[in-house]
């Protein structure tokens, strides 16, 4: 079973491009989990055709406690046959979100969730790894492979950078590898190389580059994958292209983020920033 951790600066549609990677790996016939480690409970949506799946914690509190609850109560099954569940977090202004990933990953775990036959488990990680919590998959040797979501956005490459370091730090004393950034176009100018070059001065690869397509938001609108909704589309081959290199991804490294500056420099060599 390979257990694999998306993050990138939110709102760069890591969840997106997780559940159509997902529904793409289905589609080849793997076993796949989703683990949704975001309080927003998005992560799932589009696999389940619902706008939010009940999350452990929110179950937690209405029964009391974890022990109070049931597998099935918390792990659905969706398109391709795609299994989910949430974490969530506490209510807001109370807590630490961080809390509801390590709580929801261990009552998962404790209660076989991860089955034999499971070949995929993707954790789908809220932003940058700036709190213990978030950074629960990757501290604790839960997700082995780390793919970054980014684009040629300063504040996105930024936010890639900042999560290599992460890696960095628990790679040195774990298992957890960087497999790779994948680029969800934002058409920004030079955007390919840009990220190539990026992925080369982290010691990674650009996995994948994901053009910009509008089929993206129409299906979402309805609560879909692409890969559901419109299967013959050519953004549909997008994702499945990238499902299976990730499937056939044999590259995994320590990282070696950049300094800030180095970041700037490499940005106006690209015409990014004016000096």
């Amino acid at each position: 079973m390979r257990q694999v951790a998306i993050y990138g600066k939110g709102g760069i549609g890591k969840s997106t491009t997780t559940q159509n990677t997902v529904a793409a790996l289905a589609e080849m016939g793997k076993k796949v989990t989703i683990v949704g480690c975001d309080p927003k409970a998005d992560s799932t949506r589009l696999i389940l055709h619902s706008k939010a799946q009940a999350t452990v914690m929110d179950l937690a509190r209405e029964r009391g406690t974890v022990e109070d609850l049931e597998l099935e109560d918390v792990l659905l099954e969706g398109f391709a046959g795609i299994r989910c569940a949430e974490s969530g977090g506490p209510e807001p202004g109370v807590g630490c979100a961080g809390r509801g990933v390590i709580t929801a990953i261990n009552f998962l775990e404790e209660n076989g969730a991860y089955t034999p036959e499971t070949d995929y488990v993707f954790y789908d990680v809220l932003g940058d790894v700036v709190c213990g919590g978030f950074a629960m998959p990757i501290r604790e040797n839960k997700a082995q492979e780390i793919y970054i979501v980014t684009s040629g956005e300063m504040m996105a490459m930024y936010a890639a950078n900042n999560i290599a370091k992460g890696i960095l730090k628990y790679a040195t004393t774990g298992s957890v590898r960087l497999g790779g950034l994948i680029c969800n176009s934002r058409k920004v100018d030079k955007e390919y190389e840009l990220i190539e070059e990026l992925a080369k001065r982290l010691n990674t690869q650009m996995i994948h580059f994901l053009p910009r397509d509008n089929q993206v938001q129409r299906a979402e609108l309805r609560k879909m994958t692409v890969i559901e909704y419109s299967p013959e589309h050519p953004q549909a081959d997008e994702y499945r292209a990238l499902g299976r290199k990730i499937d056939q991804n044999t590259k995994m490294c320590i990282p070696t983020p950049l300094e800030m500056d180095e970041l700037e420099e490499l940005l106006m060599a690209y015409g990014i920033m004016e000096e």
